[in-house]
């Protein structure tokens, strides 16, 4: 989720019935001896960069050499919005949550690497049309038509967001185990996230500017599951977070066919979208699954009266699974791309201010390595006759829509390389 609870929302220390708890162990307990009615209120500012390096794969210079690959492409994303999150207790130790972001910009842009240009670059330089003449069959050409066009000294640009709200969540969390009240034991806390495909749709194909920027949404349900533990030890709290998000395709979901009038170029047989085999479902997004784990501390750095001061650190690691949705090099081709799987490492560091027993703020800096994956890699298509093989010259319904000859075929796919997420999240919590 674009919200993971123990990421992005801002977490109170002054809580009576969550002062031993970490941050990813927070919950809002109600009907307690001393307070009946708990219930938190975070605001945040947050924003994040994400830099890759997108290369493409060339064929071998000698026979049964190893492939080769042409650094193309700097791509750049930025992320700014405000996060808005609240969460009351219905019970003891037990807290429904709501969620709701604001996304002020979402903007990509992509120049050429030192050494590439539009005289050197494979990109303005391609020699492949899909579906020619409507066969479904590629063709060479002799004049190159560029998959898409960079400024010479400048940078090809999208725009999105803008004021636009995003995906909303709604979470519930139950303390099992509370160690302010039972001392033997850890605090362990259980969840489930659902966020809801509420932002308007994001149409990769539609022209962005400044002026008219894009939507966000995917359209995507997305169900996270997780479990955290924390036990403070002196002045030390560690934590341990696993977590696992399964998407589900909502109504109204994109797909690439929906794009088959407007730039045909970019499917390889437009002609079966819709026909057996090739509904919505098939050649639509299809989001990854996500899996992770983090482990870290909190420190009491200050513990006064009228105010404290913890540190935390963490480390982190997520698995994101292979699938087709709109990843570094959507917003140049116009379309959703099948997306290889690969793993982000990295950490955070951060520091909460409890400044009265009712505010709070909070600070934090993340950076997170994601390895290197392909970023163009539909497959070509499959066996509907049942003859056990995917015969396209005889069977052309077999061929793949979304298959696109001049970047899925291999030696011609494009991959990230050297992509690296960077965030700073700033953000105040009211504790009732």
């Amino acid at each position: 989720m674009s919200r993971l609870r123990a990421v992005v929302a801002a977490l109170t220390l002054g809580a009576p019935f969550v002062a031993t708890a970490a941050d990813v162990t927070r919950v809002a307990s109600s009907f307690e001896d001393e307070d009946p009615f708990g219930m938190f209120i975070d605001v945040g500012f947050e924003h994040s960069q994400r830099r890759t390096k997108i290369v493409r794969e060339a064929l071998p210079t000698t026979t049964g050499g190893t492939r080769q690959y042409q650094d193309e492409l700097w791509y750049r994303s930025y992320d700014t919005r405000l996060n808005l999150d609240v969460a009351f207790g219905i019970a003891q130790d037990v807290e429904l949550s709501f969620g709701l972001p604001v996304v002020l910009l979402q903007d990509e842009s992509w120049s050429f690497v030192s050494g590439r240009d539009a005289s050197n670059s494979t990109i303005t330089n391609n020699f492949v049309r899909n579906n020619c003449g409507g066969s479904g069959a590629p063709c060479s050409l002799t004049t190159p038509e560029p998959l898409f066009n960079v400024p010479a000294n400048g940078y090809l640009e999208t725009f999105r967001g803008g004021v636009a709200l995003g995906n909303a969540r709604f979470g519930f969390a139950w303390s099992i185990f509370n160690q302010r009240k039972d001392e033997t034991k850890p605090t362990w806390v259980v969840g489930l996230d659902y966020e809801a495909p509420t932002a308007k749709r994001l149409d990769p194909s539609v022209l962005t500017s400044k002026e008219a920027r894009g939507n966000v949404g995917d359209r995507v349900h997305k169900y996270t599951v997780s479990t955290a533990l924390s036990r403070q030890i002196g002045l030390a709290d560690p934590y341990f977070r696993m977590h696992y998000t399964i998407p589900v395709r909502g109504p109204g979901a994109w797909s690439n066919c929906d794009n088959r009038n407007v730039d045909p170029q970019n499917l390889g047989r437009p002609q079966n979208c819709g026909l057996s085999g090739w509904n919505r479902k098939e050649t639509g997004i299809q989001a990854p699954h996500v899996a992770g784990v983090m482990f870290g501390s909190e420190f009491q750095v200050l513990d006064q009266p009228t105010r404290k001061f913890k540190m935390d650190l963490r480390a982190m690691t997520n698995y994101v699974s292979e699938g087709r949705y709109y990843n570094e090099l959507s917003g140049a081709l116009r379309k959703l791309l099948a997306t290889g799987d690969y793993v982000q490492i990295g950490g955070q560091f951060a520091l909460t201010a409890e400044l009265t027993d009712f505010l709070s703020v909070r600070g934090s800096g993340m950076y997170l390595y994601n390895t290197d994956h392909v970023l163009t890699d539909e497959k070509i298509g499959k066996d509907l006759d049942g003859n056990g093989t995917v015969d396209i010259s005889a069977n052309p319904a077999e061929l793949n829509p979304n298959f696109d000859y001049r970047t899925d075929f291999v030696s011609r796919r494009f991959h990230a390389t050297e992509s690296k997420d960077w965030r700073l999240d700033v953000s105040a919590t009211l504790r009732f």
